[in-house]
């Protein structure tokens, strides 16, 4: 059974650094696409970075410079490393996998980024 789970989300002032990690169980990382998305209030839930299983990436031009996907196969886990964070990155950020023709989600982590 598929299972994602998001965590290191919180309140982060303007300019500070978060990282999230995605814990992946019944199947391994490196094998799919794993990719992250976020969803901010009355917004559509949009991509924020994708790694595919040959290691490379890709990331909405809003983040590109400030975050960073990586994923470590040992632990079947992905990270987003986000740096210089500002107002419009608050959001709920989920990681994704498509596997099997089956999109999977995970629960979802709250960023807040406030002074």
């Amino acid at each position: 059974q598929v299972q994602l789970v998001e965590s290191g989300g919180g309140l982060v002032q303007p300019g500070g650094s978060l990282r999230l990690s995605c814990a992946a169980s019944g199947f391994t990382v490196s094998s799919y696409p794993m990719s992250w998305h976020r969803q901010a209030p009355g917004k559509e839930r949009e991509l924020v970075a994708r790694i595919f299983s040959s290691g490379s990436t890709n990331y909405a031009d809003s983040v590109k410079g400030r975050f960073t996907i990586s994923r470590d196969n040992a632990k079947d886990t992905v990270y987003l490393q986000m740096n210089n964070l500002n107002s419009e990155d608050t959001a709920v950020y989920f990681c994704n996998v498509v596997r099997l023709g089956r999109v999977s989600w995970g629960q979802g982590t709250q960023v807040t980024v406030s002074s």
